[in-house]
This record gives structure tokens, sequence and C-alpha cells, in this order.
């Protein structure tokens, strides 16, 4: 039997509750969460502060509460035929805890506390995490009817609320366990290029997924349909994720963070849902004001046309909440959903392209991927991404892409090398940027049987005047008039074997100023900015340096149609999707399980790079959908009325005179 959240179908509001908040009007609650098409709401249990009468004597309940809200809200949550998540936050604890049991707190290496207005960080190897959470868990799942627990700030925290970082634990817990784990004392770096960090950084992950088992191992032992969330994959059934702003974040701004963050976890688990989280909040520090309603309505949409349901957050109840602007589009956009849920939720992969996501606690650059990821949305490619941990287990759906990209994954495992020779041999072209691959002899052998390419040395440039010379017209066509493009950053000089063809002649750097003294380029005949090896019917594609991440950095177009025009050379076949949409506009497209289709296309106009802002009108857009047969009818789901299309010769071209804001077409063969 499915449990009830495996539908999918989620429209969440969580309300992050203050202890202020200990004897909040449930019934006026309820009456909000209903306007907005709410059937889950998250709230406040326990952890940092209790909002029931706990019997726990290391459980802080909620100073002058006079009743049980927590059985108060789950009750009528349930009459009202709402699901209730209960929250929890191990990763702090009242100070007059600490008082009592100083041994299970968070310590930094000169051995002080943290204590932030009367709270003091925990530790995830301490007894209060290690054991007295499954204490909390279990009074709370065995007392009260609660549909899931979800666990806020779960893992390693070494920030308070203000940003300061405190740097690792160095608690007695993690002294021990680090040095059972490794032999090694705790490092004394934040460096990835520590080897003791990069032990340490394993520690980490196997740590807190060894707890994660031991949460799980307790919960579905009580009750299997009880859901569990936190922002981690292992071992849980919903993995929360966030779409969030903060004004010290650096720029640029991430347009796709809700598109991103759902397809990483749908297009890669197939027994987990995402449920994305729209913080309301700009920021940690100011949590009483919203972003623009515009980007609340991105992220809604973006995150349902890419396979979740929808999910909002506020800070205390809506009653006393000062900021009300963006409530009317939270529930227009649920309002949608519940109008149309048969429609979502269980999306089937229509894709030309997977996307690596790296994977590994050790990861170095994610720049890369959000590059990649920025050029294949502007440039309407559909394509899936897959968590480089799941690699191994996906083999079997692997080989339906015409490509795979990897984007700078320096090192994988012997099992996650395996699969991908596995559909390389199968004619699945690999494309892989930066250093993927030159991490380790296993990888190094992996890059020459696949790419023909040796490793001879990497080099970061650094106040020199390097370009790439795109020669070949015919290859780079996006480049009729321009034969250099900028390179800076790392390049590696790669030997590339006589089964290549060698592509983007580096030009060698030379002086650039004063004016009088800017000449001298000469082009090298050893290093190049890419390399082809054909096998077959099938092209493996080697670009030694992070396109990606210059792109997401600096925005210049060179860069992203470099990687364009190369994936063109491995993409034979017409794709599945071609438009002649701008890149302002966001297209999805999937299968549905009555073997029906789901276009969407999201107008994104209104972002200028900093701020969101009512989008513009688009014109006279059209969808080709190559391969699918005639279509019968074609519905817009927001009004039911019909789309225009048109059958020719296996394609389906459908017209939409007007985007202002979003569209959803059911296509129907």
């Amino acid at each position: 039997m499915m449990s009830w959240w495996q539908k999918n179908n989620l429209r969440l509001v969580q309300n992050n509750l203050r202890e202020t908040d200990a004897n909040l009007d449930v019934d006026r609650l309820i009456t909000d969460l209903q306007a907005l098409s709410t059937n889950v709401l998250m709230m406040n249990g326990g952890g940092i502060v209790a909002f029931y009468p706990t019997k726990l004597e290391y459980q802080y309940r909620a100073e002058g509460q006079t009743k049980d809200l927590l059985k108060e809200a789950v009750e009528k949550s349930h009459t009202a035929g709402m699901k209730f998540i209960a929250r929890f936050d191990f990763s702090k604890a009242h100070e007059t805890i600490f008082a009592q049991k100083p041994e299970w707190f968070y310590r930094t290496r000169e051995g002080k506390e943290v204590n932030y207005h009367g709270i003091v960080h925990t530790c995830i190897n301490g007894y209060y995490q290690r054991e007295y959470s499954l204490q909390m868990i279990d009074e709370v799942i065995s007392n009260y009817d609660v549909d899931g627990i979800f666990f806020n700030m779960f893992g390693y925290q070494t920030r308070d609320y203000s940003g300061t970082n405190y740097g690792i634990c160095f608690c007695d817990s993690c002294k021990t366990k680090f040095r059972e784990f490794s032999g090694l004392d705790l490092p004394l770096t934040e460096s990835l290029e520590d080897p003791v960090y990069r032990q340490y950084k394993l520690f980490q992950d196997a740590t807190t997924k060894e707890m994660l088992d031991r949460i799980y191992e307790l919960v579905k032992s009580k009750n299997k349909d009880i859901a569990i969330s936190t922002y981690n994959e292992h071992k849980v059934d919903i993995v929360r994720k966030e779409s969030n702003t903060d004004n010290k974040r650096p720029l640029p701004v991430w347009l796709y963070s809700a598109s991103e963050n759902v397809a990483s976890l749908e297009d890669s688990w197939d027994d987990k849902l995402v449920s994305n989280c729209c913080i309301n909040a700009i920021d940690l520090v100011h949590r009483f004001t919203g972003v623009s309603s515009h980007e609340v309505n991105i992220r809604l949409k973006a995150g349902l046309a890419s396979g979740s349901g929808l999910d909002f957050c506020i800070i205390g109840v809506f009653e006393d909440y000062p900021d009300r602007e963006n409530l009317p589009t939270v529930a227009s956009v649920f309002e949608y959903h519940k109008n149309n849920e048969d429609y979502y939720g269980n999306f089937l992969s229509m894709s030309d392209v997977a996307l690596i996501k790296p994977g590994k606690p050790v990861q170095k650059n994610m720049k890369e991927y959000f590059g990649i990821y920025k050029m294949l949305k502007e440039a309407h490619i559909v394509f899936d991404v897959l968590d480089q941990n799941v690699l191994a287990r996906k083999l079997s759906s692997l080989n339906s892409y015409k490509a795979v990209i990897i984007p700078d994954i320096s090192e994988f495992s012997e099992e996650e090398l395996q699969a991908l020779e596995s559909i390389s041999l199968q004619g699945v072209s690999l494309i892989s940027t930066g250093g993927s691959f030159t991490a380790g002899a296993a990888n190094q052998s992996f890059l020459k049987r696949n790419f023909d390419a040796v490793l001879a040395q990497e080099h970061v440039h650094n106040q020199e005047a390097a370009y790439l010379l795109t020669d070949d017209k015919q290859i780079f066509n996006s480049f009729p008039e321009r034969d250099w493009i900028f390179l800076t950053g790392s390049f590696y000089k790669m030997e590339f074997g006589a089964s290549t063809q060698k592509l983007l002649p580096y030009v060698i750097p030379s002086t650039f100023g004063p004016p009088e003294r800017a000449s001298g380029h000469k082009i090298s005949e050893q290093l190049w900015g890419a390399a082809t090896n054909k096998k077959g019917q099938q092209t493996n594609i080697y670009i030694p340096w992070p396109a990606g991440e210059l792109y997401y950095k600096h925005g210049y177009a060179d860069h992203k149609h470099v990687v364009l025009n190369l994936l063109q050379q491995a993409i034979k076949q017409p794709l599945v999707l071609t438009t002649n949409a701008p890149s302002s506009v966001e297209v999805f497209f999937h299968k549905l399980a009555d073997g029906s289709y789901l276009l969407h296309l999201l107008n994104l106009s209104g972002f200028n790079g900093l701020t969101y802002t009512q989008p513009l009108p688009i014109f006279d857009l059209k969808i080709t959908l190559n391969g699918l047969g005639e279509c019968n009818e074609a519905i817009y789901l927001v009004d039911q009325s019909q789309a225009i299309y048109a059958n020719s010769e296996q394609q389906i071209t459908i017209e939409v005179p007007e985007l202002t804001d979003f569209a959803a077409i059911v296509i129907r063969k």
C-alpha cells in the first residue's frame, strides 16, 4: 500500500513558531491555511523548544505555555483534511540544559561553547544528539498522531544565526570518534588541500548517515507510515531543500534555484520525493520581510514543472505576520495545483541529455555544474540531473540518453566508472569539462581509454592573456566573426592521442600592456581547448578548462556557445524539443503515466540579474516536438482552453501566441 507522501502532491506550509506562539489560536491558523489550499502543515514539535508538555528532563518547554499545542494542532489539522509534520531542531538546546550537561555540547578549538541569546550549540557526536534526541522523537511519535517528522539544521553546524563561523567542533566526542575513524587528530585547517581535512569531510558524511540510520530504525519500528524528512538523501522519505536568499551571499543570483533543487532529486531517486521550501524571508536576519512576489511565483511554478509539490514557509503565524504581499501569489499557485494535481507527481523523463551533479563530500567545484545547468536551460535542451551517487544503480536507464555531461568531477568510484564505461560502449556520448577523471590511477586510466587523453599538468592562469582559437568554423558555427575567446582560471594541459580530433588551439599568453606592447601571441601546436574522440557512431568530447564556471561567474556567451557547439557534434539526431523561445523562457517537458505529455513554459523575463519584476509578455512562440507521432488534442491547464497545434512528419508543433507568465499544456495523442 502506498504511503501518503508517495503521491507527491504536497501543498505544504511551514509555520516556524516562536516561543511566543506557544498558545496560538489553532482555529485561526487552520482557517488561514485552508485559504491557501494547504494539505500539509509543518509546525514545531520539540528540540530547542518543546511545544507540548514534555516529560523529558532535558528538553526545555515553551515558557508560559498553558495548553498542549502540539496535540491541538495535530487533531485540528486532521479534522481539516491536512497531514501534520512535526518539526525538530537538535542542533541547539537551552542554556539551562548546558548548565547541567556541558559535555553534550559543541566546543570551539579553544574549548568554548557557543551561546547565542541563551541557546547553546550541540554536537551531532555528543550524547544530546546521538541518544537524547531519539528520546524526544520517541516521545512525540508515541503520544501524537503525527504524519511525519522533520529535522532542521541536521548534521554539522558551525555557524550561529549572525553568520559567525566557529570552525569544526573540538568536543571530546568528536576527538574520540575521529581518531577511531581515521587514526588522526582533528584537522587544524578547513582546506580541501589538507588530507586530514579531506578525511574529516568523509567522517562528517559517515557519522551523519550513521545518525540517520538510527533515526530511521526507531521511527519505522514504531510506524512505517511516518515520513522522515531532512536536508539529506540518506534514509529519508522526503528530502527537504530550500530556495532562499541572503544579502551576504556572493553574486551571481541563482535564477534556477527551485528547478535545480527539484530536478537533482526527482531525476535521481525513485524512492524519495523532494519538498523544495520557498522561504518567504529575504534572509535569516530579516525574517519578517519577504522577497518579491515575482520570485515566489517563479520558485513555486518552477518546482511544480520540475516534478515536485509545493512548499512555503514563514516565521510565526499569519495573524501578526507583517508582510502579507506574497500570500495571494502562494494561494493562486496552490489553488492551481489543487485543481490539477492529477497531472503532477509522476513525471517520466523525455530528456536527451543527463548532467551529473557532483555528489562526493570532498567535491571542490559546484560552479562548473551550475554554469552548465544554466547553459542547457537557456538553450532549451531537455535534460535530467543525475546525482553522482546514483550512477551505478541507475545503469539500466542511463543508455536512454544521447549524451552525459561530466562537469569538472575529478574522481569517481570504481562502480561509477564502470557505469559510465558501460553506457559509452552502448553509444552514449560522454562530454567532460575541467579536470574530470584526473584524480587517481583508475580515473586517469578511464580518461585514457575513453577520451584518449593523458594529464600533463594543471596550469592556473594568473594575470595572463590566454585565449582559445575558434578556427574550425564548421564546428564552432556560433563564432563567424570572433576568432579568439578568453581563458582564465584552471587549464588542464592534456596530451591528446592520435585517435582524437584536436580543437580550439591554445593561444599562448603574451604581453597585454601598455598598448604598444600588446602583441606577440603565438598559437600552440601542443595545447588544445577541446578534443573529440570518435568510437564507432559515438563521440566523446573533453574540454580541459572550466567553461561552466566561467559562464556562471562572468556570463560571457562565448563559453556557453563553445559547449553547445561541441554538444551538437555529439548529438547528431534531432533533439526531442526545439523552440524559438528566447533564453528568458524556461521550458519543461515530461511524459505522463497515461501516455500523454505535459509541456510547461515559465516566463523569466522579469529577472534582470538582481531584481525580480513583472515579466514582459513574449509573443509568437513555437515549440516543436520530434518523434512523438501525431497529436490529437492540446489543452491549457490554467483555463482549459484549446492550444494551437499542427502535425507533420512525426513532429508536433505547438504555437503559443502570447506567454504572459506561465503555461502548462497537456498534449494527448
